[in-house]
């Protein structure tokens, strides 16, 4: 990156999940130049012209960018600050942009000991799934400097279709982790009253067109109700581990800043039994089976 052109051409991108192969594959059709790494084997058909890299840090020399869309803040930081890891690498002034969900106590700890190596960062976590990270209509949460957030947006917006600057480094996180907490609520309600209504008699796919014409419309009622949860696929393609974990990291939020949610909590008590539960890899739309087993509450 240069003062004429401070666009970042090459980029690595580590972690090539659900949500990042579908994001890395958007890059390369936008013709930047990407250098990829996963735990798991990349297949070179589906990313004809990247470089598959052995390592975060063999994906991050040379990149002017390092993207990350992984599971946790652990792995986030280990990728990047790890003996060996890609911060290791890096030249002064590169951009590292975390995409997955961390905790954004973390998430300032790891910007602080990048910026000892004169590394800069943004955390921008993105909300709207699978679908909207191949269609590259996410929701992108950015917090940083504005000068950083600016230098990221015409890279960040091939993936999604909207980039909210929320605030300093880590504000990012706190909003993708309480955005999930109030859809996590409204999942878990949703759940209820639909099986409340069963109950009494009410056909649950004609109260699903009901709630999306009436004040209960919500993300599940619109997008998960019929198509994940009363159709029995339960596929959203996000996992109920992520969500009891952003669930947790907002509740954390809330203990840390002194504020009162007991509500919430009582909602990531049920989210926590029906996780545990559930397979490991359960998605997250299974909380509805897990409830109309009548799991005790």
């Amino acid at each position: 990156m240069n003062g004429e052109n401070p666009s970042p051409r090459r980029i690595a991108f580590i972690g090539l999940g659900r949500m990042g192969a579908p994001m890395a594959q958007r890059l390369l059709a936008a013709g930047f130049d990407l250098a990829l790494h996963d735990a798991a084997p990349i297949s070179g058909d589906d990313f004809a012209g990247a470089t598959v890299s052995m390592s975060a840090a063999e994906a991050a020399r040379d990149a002017d960018m390092v993207i990350l869309m992984l599971p946790d803040g652990a792995v986030m930081r280990d990728a990047l600050l790890a003996d060996g890891a890609a911060a290791s690498v890096l030249r002064r002034g590169a951009m590292v942009v975390d995409m997955g969900s961390s905790d954004p106590y973390l998430t300032r700890d790891v910007g602080a000991a990048l910026r000892e190596r004169g590394i800069r960062m943004v955390d921008a976590p993105v909300s709207g799934g699978v679908a909207k990270a191949r269609s590259g209509e996410l929701a992108i949460m950015a917090g940083g400097t504005v000068e950083d957030v600016a230098l990221c947006e015409p890279v960040l917006l091939n993936m999604g279709a909207r980039l909210f600057h929320v605030g300093p480094l880590g504000a990012g996180q706190a909003m993708k982790a309480l955005n999930n907490l109030v859809s996590a609520a409204g999942l878990l309600a949703t759940v209820e009253a639909l099986r409340v209504g069963e109950s009494f008699g009410l056909d649950p796919d004609r109260m699903v067109d009901v709630f999306n014409t009436s004040t209960g419309r919500n993300n599940t009622t619109e997008n998960k109700a019929r198509q994940f949860m009363l159709s029995g696929t339960y596929a959203s393609g996000f996992a109920m581990r992520l969500m009891v974990k952003d669930m947790a990291s907002a509740l954390r939020m809330a203990e840390v800043e002194g504020v009162d949610a007991a509500q919430s909590d009582a909602c990531l008590a049920s989210w926590r039994r029906a996780f545990e539960a559930l397979a490991p890899d359960a998605d997250h739309t299974e909380i509805h089976r897990w409830l109309s087993k009548g799991a005790s509450r």
